[in-house]
């Protein structure tokens, strides 16, 4: 039979492994997550919602920083290390669906706890979760800086809202 997996043996061997953590959203071109969701409820109810006062927030980053956050930890990283991947320790919910109601040119309104469930279906749990994450030991000891544009300068640019890339993606 094979050897007993342990620290040592794992050591002995040459793996290093490394946790990366990533927010709820990582956005930009391809992205076929949360945003896309968000933006064809928009588009389904005929308005984009936000729960209660909007003011919780969401973390977020550009997926092109999160792939060369990987390629720093492969090169750098130390075993056993976990890293956080965000681009934007919060962004409010409320701007998410200011944008979305803008650009779909529907009206954005808040929607309480109870029809939250409703509206949203299964993302509005994450929805309306308020989660403040920070990247500030990653960028310390891996020198990772997010050079791309945040997730609402990325909606405001506009391709998740080509209809036919928005509904492709969210068929993939």
């Amino acid at each position: 039979m094979g050897q007993e997996v342990t620290d040592e043996r794992i050591n002995q061997i040459g793996v290093r492994a490394s946790v990366v953590r990533l927010p709820f959203s990582v956005h930009g071109d391809g992205d076929h997550g949360f945003v896309p969701r968000l933006i064809q409820i928009a588009r389904e109810k005929g308005v984009s919602a936000y729960i209660g006062d909007g003011l919780n927030r969401w973390p977020a980053v550009h997926r092109l920083d999160a792939a060369c956050l990987y390629k720093l930890v492969l090169e750098k990283g130390s075993a056993g290390a976990s890293c956080h991947g965000i681009g934007d320790e919060g962004v409010p919910t409320r701007e998410i669906a200011e944008v979305i109601g803008r650009r779909l040119n529907v009206p954005v309104v808040s929607k309480s706890q109870e029809q939250a469930a409703e509206h949203f279906g299964w993302i509005g749990l994450f929805f309306g979760m308020g989660v403040l994450a920070s990247s500030a030991l990653t960028r310390e000891a891996l020198g990772w800086r997010p050079t791309h544009v945040g997730l609402v300068a990325d909606l405001e640019r506009g391709s998740y809202f080509e209809t036919e890339k928005t509904a492709a993606a969210l068929q993939s």
